[in-house]
């Protein structure tokens, strides 16, 4: 299988105070310990800089440029890095059509664009139901679905 790691994924998981920092990490930790190719989409890249240098007062991270640069090349080390392709934008204008998506979660459309395009099944992501009307096309997988139920004891 293979796996993009949403924006929310990456923003929680340099976020150390916030309360999914924890699942956010551990949840991509699980996946690189597997076979699964774990993914990172431009698009992700450019929001993740996006909510990392915008000011905390305005619902970003506050960071510098020079940390969330800093951050970039971790994830680009980290994770596959998944480049635009002039197919991206064919699949995603095929999929807005399809699906009436508008406003800004043409977003979402774009990053499923772009898995279709590099042929990435699954999506990590803290926001699944944002992805619901793709669910034909992606199988999404939130944090918590990765980790199994605690053991019962007799």
């Amino acid at each position: 299988m293979s796996y993009a790691v949403d924006t929310n994924i990456l923003a929680r998981s340099v976020q150390k105070n916030h309360p999914m920092h924890k699942l956010a990490k551990e949840a991509v930790k699980v996946l690189l310990q597997g076979s699964e190719q774990v993914c990172g989409l431009a698009q992700n890249f450019y929001e993740f800089w996006v909510i990392a240098t915008r000011p905390v007062e305005q619902n970003g991270l506050g960071l510098s440029a020079a940390q969330a640069q800093m951050h970039l090349t971790e994830f680009e080390t980290t994770l596959v890095p998944m480049p635009d392709t002039p197919a991206v934008y064919g699949e995603w204008k095929r999929l807005v059509g399809q699906h009436s998506v508008m406003g800004k979660n043409a977003h979402d459309a774009r990053i499923v664009a772009a898995m279709t395009v590099h042929g990435i099944s699954h999506l990590l992501t803290f926001n699944g139901r944002d992805f619901k009307r793709f669910q034909d096309i992606i199988t999404v997988i939130e944090p918590g679905d990765i980790f199994p139920p605690p053991s019962v004891s007799p």
